[in-house]
Parts: structure tokens; sequence; C-alpha cells
């Protein structure tokens, strides 16, 4: 038996550097070990070792370095990562961003703990995803269809309301009458935000299926970083435990990536593209590559982060490596915002990769991907339209292309204008997408069925048909 390890306190501190403490003189330390930091008054903080070089270590103080006087510190390692309870007790509480009670309850407990870090999934365990989360969005559910076990993200810009879009999802997300759970993570957030999705998602976490894990901008920035790995650790064994579907939300994880960078200038590292550390890549990966489904296990974890890309810029290093990572994107448009449409989703610049694994026949409705893929064409079309009526005028259209040019607002208004308190089925999002195909004439629906289109021409859409 391996006698039990007896904590030894460090008291030799060089120095604080940003929420940095770094230790000399230490032996027998490890990466990623959790320690307790107790200053002169008795108060005790938290963190979690970095590095460790030649006697030194460097710890991230999960409540920051504020008031602390070098001088005066005891420091003592656990001999073991940072974990946190795990269990079905989470659900209905609120949390900060390192899982202490936001909403004035006890602590959370649990059975067993569970490291942050988590695990990576064996890839020749990996199940591939299947069968859909619908989210009661109609562009989403009939355009982008999220999957099981997908990892869909959002990307937005500053001004959009990717916020509301993100805890309307949180609040109708649901599958086929299989136990469903939402865990939502938010970071960097204002307190005015922060008391918009309490308020919002209160009667789902009342029904004890949602969680919520809040981290707001005047919190210490590591426990931003922290926020994203306690609530994939919670939503992991409601899955692969308790066998649950969990839907991970995580907003917004451009301010992730920002603490991640204020970390790594003050630990002095080399800064890459932007002055993001040259681990971006990698850190993020190891947060997404969690979600998925493991063989031979019930339950799933689907992640949808949600980012801000400053100026909207595509090629900034967070949605660039993001898009590179996860299987498609929902993008929100500036353009379709100023239309007053909500959700303003860019449908020509989303994509689902994995939506074919979970909609179509015997998975959502027969005419599921053949309506999609009409709607984008004809979206793409009127596109076009529009672009030839800016530069010869409308009158150099042809008739089918001032058909296109005429779908288009029925589009905005009659299917992705929704609001923020509808929650459509998939039938309604379908039948929308069919009322503004019909606008169309039959001959540019060459993607349908014609039996199909026939008798939807001749009895018209109907709510619920298969």
């Amino acid at each position: 038996m391996t006698p039990e390890r007896v904590p030894v306190e460090y008291t030799s501190v060089r120095e604080l550097r940003g929420p940095l403490v770094v230790l000399s003189g230490v032996s027998g330390v490890g990466w990623d070990e959790f320690g307790t930091i107790t200053l002169a008054s008795g108060e005790r903080r938290h963190g979690v070792v970095l590095e460790v070089r030649e006697g030194l270590a460097v710890v991230e103080v999960l409540e920051g370095t504020g008031g602390m006087d070098p001088s005066a510190l005891r420091v003592a390692f656990s001999g073991s990562p940072l974990a946190v309870p795990v269990g079905a007790d989470w659900l209905g509480r609120t949390c900060d961003g390192k899982g202490a009670p936001r909403d004035g309850g006890p602590p959370v407990l649990g059975q067993v703990s569970a490291p942050v870090e988590g695990v990576p999934i064996n890839p020749v365990r990996r199940q591939p995803p299947g069968e859909a989360v619908l989210t009661g969005i109609a562009a989403v559910d009939a355009l982008t269809t999220l999957v099981r076990g997908q990892k869909l993200p959002v990307f937005s810009t500053a001004g959009l309301p990717h916020l509301e879009l993100s805890v309307q999802i949180a609040a109708q997300a649901t599958t086929a009458g299989e136990r469903f759970s939402i865990v939502f993570a938010g970071m960097g957030l204002t307190h005015a935000d922060a008391f918009f999705v309490r308020d919002a998602l209160e009667e789902r976490a009342a029904a004890g299926e949602l969680c919520m894990l809040l981290n707001t901008a005047d919190d210490p920035v590591i426990e931003r970083i922290l926020t994203p790995r306690v609530a994939l650790t919670v939503a992991e064994h409601l899955a692969f435990a308790d066998g649950r579907h969990v839907l991970v939300v995580m907003t917004d994880m451009t301010s992730y990536a920002e603490a991640l960078r204020e970390v790594s200038a003050a630990r002095g590292e080399v800064p890459a593209r932007r002055a993001y550390p040259g681990y971006l890549y990698s850190d993020l990966a190891s947060l997404y590559e969690r979600c998925g489904r493991i063989v031979g296990r019930p339950g799933s974890v689907t992640v949808l982060p949600v980012l801000t890309m400053p100026a909207g810029d595509l090629t900034h290093p967070v949605p660039d490596l993001t898009g590179y990572i996860t299987e498609g994107q929902i993008v929100l448009s500036p353009e379709v915002h100023a239309a007053g449409v909500y959700p303003p989703v860019d449908a020509l610049s989303s994509l689902s990769r994995l939506m074919r694994k979970g909609a179509g026949p015997g998975r959502t409705r027969t005419d599921h991907l053949d309506v999609a893929a009409q709607l984008t064409a004809a979206l793409a079309r009127a596109r076009q339209a529009a672009e030839l009526a800016e530069l010869a005028g409308a009158s150099a259209l042809s008739p089918a292309d001032r058909r296109y040019l005429a779908m288009y607002p029925a589009y905005l208004h009659n299917f992705l204008d929704q609001g923020t308190d509808r929650n459509l089925s998939l039938d309604e999002s379908l039948e929308r997408a069919w009322r503004v195909l019909l606008t169309l004439p039959r001959s540019e629906l060459g993607m349908l069925p014609a039996e199909l289109v026939e008798s939807r021409t001749r009895e018209g859409p109907s709510e619920g048909r298969p």
C-alpha cells in the first residue's frame, strides 16, 4: 500500500506575477497539481500548478493574487489534480466558474469526484454522432441540424444577439423522449447578462434539467479558464455514467481565449499570432474534443460553443482555429439583424457537416434533407440575383431571377424570423420551408421528388406531414 502523502508547506515565494505565484525550492510537485495558498490573515485560496522546472513552480491562483503579501504566504500541494464532485446534484444549481454556489444553496456534493482536465475519449471507442438534438430554432433544425455528439460553434460579432440565441437554445433544446440535460457555461459575462441568463433559464433549472456556471467579467481571470473545464467534467459524468444526453452551451469562447492570452503573457511566454499563445489550437481542442459518444456506454455530450469575431474577422485566431476542430458552424449576419429578423442566421455561411448523420428518413422526416438542400440552393440563387440587380438593374433579370428575388423577403419573414420566445417543432420548421419554396415555379424545384412537389402544389403544405 502506498503511504499517504504528508502535505509540505512552502513559504519561498519568489514573486507574484499577475494571477500567478512563483515558488522556489520545490520538489516532488507535478504539473496540474492542486494547491492551497494560506494568507497571513488565515484566508485560504486555491491554485493549480502550471509549470515545474529546476525547483521552480508556477501556480495559477483561482481567486486572484490581490491583497497577497509574498513574504507571508504558505503553499501546500495535494498531490493530485484539481477535481470537482460530479453527479445529478448539479442539476438545478447556479454556480460560479469554479463550481462554488451562486444561488445561496449549499456546496454541490457528489459521491465521486473527477479531475477537471478530463480524459480524452479513446478514438477506437468513439461512436459516430447520430440522432438530432432539436433546438426549436427553424434555421438550425431545418438547415444546419445539430447532432448528438457533435461540436457545432456559433460565430457572431459584437452587437448581435448571440447570447439571446444561446440562452434560447439552452431553454428549448430536446431529444426524442430520452433523458436530456443542459450545462450552460458563461464566461466573462456582465452582471446584466448574468442576470438575464439566470432569469431566462430559471424555469428549466427548477425542473432539474439544467445547471449554470456563470463567470462574470470582474471574477478572477483564472476562473474563466476553469469554467468550460468544470462544465465539461459535469457533463461527462451526466452522460457516460448517468446515461443522459447532455448539451453543453459555452459562451463566449473569445473571452476564454483572451483570458488564456492574459495568463500566457504573465508567464512570459513567447506570443504567437495576435499575441495569443502558440498552444491556443491544442488548448481549444482539449475542450472541444471532450464531446462525443462512447461505444458501449449510454448518453452523449454535444457542445455548442459561442464566440464573437472581433470586427467580424473570420481569420481571427479564435474562429479560425475553432473551424479546424469543429464540425461546421452557425454564422450570424449583421445584415439580417439590421433587417429586424431574429435569429439573424446566415444560412449560406452556415453548415452542419454531420447533418446527414442525424436527419432524414428514419431520423427526422423523409423530406428533411431534400427540403434543406433545395432551400439552400434557392437562397444561393436569390443572392446571385440580388448581386446582378445591383450591377445591371432589376430590368436585366430573367423572370426566374425575379421570382428568386421576391422569394428572399418571404424566406426572411416567413421562415427565419421567429422571435426569442417561439419554440418551433421540426414539423413547423419544415412546413415554413415548404411555404417559402412553393413561391417558386415548380420547374425550379428540381432537387425535390417530382411526386412530392406535385402533391404539395395541389394540396398546399400542412403541419406534421411526413
